[in-house]
């Protein structure tokens, strides 16, 4: 996982621990170290942050062991990339399903993202993850428009040991996900699960369908998912949902064959938005709670 992100970061490493920490010493090595980020579908706005602050940070250090210059520049870039997968606003998803839970209301997550990027598999995974902290689930179907849309998550469904609220295919998404939360408040089911259909990011038509649905519904959270693989064309997905839908948090989905790495980095900073899960594996334990924390480690260890 990551594995050119990681070499390109211990390559990094070595090259400033041997230099002479002054601004014309470190520009060219900088320099050559942003194309390889961009190599590595970190988007350019990141690459030029992580750069812009190493540069600020290191240049006129004085430090003469070499150990102590490696321990330097590994903690100035662990920092760095921190504050790059920072976001405003932390969600703790499990303490605000308990305070809905409380309040005997459902929660409400609404799946966004375009179609393969495996969005119905990833709710089977959230769904599985809330039953195993005993929360119980149901499923809403209200991607009306694919074929076969219902039935895979029916299959999901039936799988897991969970209920799935259907209309026709062609039916009104919305109306969909309003009887889901009926249904919800009606059993005392604590999560409601909207999968939503497919959306090309520039098919602004359909794209105000997911509107629409939003604003029925007024889901707790809209949860963006998007196939990590695709690089760069992950950014521009992300920044269009947000600026369209308005998006809350990400699901980064097939991070387990992900050698580059760069959209863990990208997505989070380009929309100032959260990673809740990544997905690391076909099958349904195989989501993790995103840690900025461990994903730094990982990628400079």
């Amino acid at each position: 996982m990551f594995e050119k992100l990681k070499s390109g970061f211990k390559g990094l490493v070595a090259k400033v621990t041997t230099t002479e920490l002054k601004a014309d010493n470190l520009a060219p090595v900088l320099f050559d170290f942003k194309m390889t980020l961009a190599e590595n579908d970190v988007a350019f706005p990141v690459a030029d942050k992580i750069c812009d602050e190493l540069e600020k940070r290191l240049t006129g250090s004085s430090v003469k062991r070499f150990d102590d210059r490696k321990e330097l520049v590994e903690d100035n870039l662990r920092q760095i990339l921190l504050e790059v997968l920072e976001t405003n606003n932390r969600i703790d998803l499990l303490e605000q399903i308990s305070e809905k839970r409380q309040k005997a209301e459902p929660f409400v997550l609404m799946f966004v993202g375009i179609n393969g990027t495996g969005k119905t598999t990833t709710i089977a995974k959230v769904a599985r993850f809330l039953q195993e902290k005993k929360y119980s689930v149901v499923l809403s179907g209200a991607d009306t428009y694919r074929a076969g849309s219902i039935e895979q998550l029916e299959e999901h469904a039936r799988r897991l040991g969970l209920r799935v609220i259907k209309h026709t295919y062609g039916a009104d998404p919305a109306a969909v996900a309003f009887d889901t939360i009926n249904h919800a408040k009606a059993h005392g089911i604590n999560v409601v699960l909207i999968d939503t259909a497919g959306r090309m990011q520039n098919n602004q038509n359909l794209m105000n369908e997911l509107v629409k649905v939003k604003r029925v519904v007024k889901p707790d959270l809209v949860i963006f998912t998007v196939d990590s693989l695709i690089g760069n064309d992950a950014v521009m997905q992300a920044e269009e949902f947000n600026k369209t839908i308005g998006i809350d948090a990400t699901i980064l989905t097939k991070v387990d064959a992900d050698v580059k790495g760069g959209s863990s980095l990208s997505v989070t900073y380009v929309t100032q938005k959260p990673i809740l899960f990544i997905g690391v594996g076909q099958t349904y334990k195989d989501i993790e709670v995103f840690d900025p924390e461990k994903f730094v480690k990982m990628i400079l260890r």
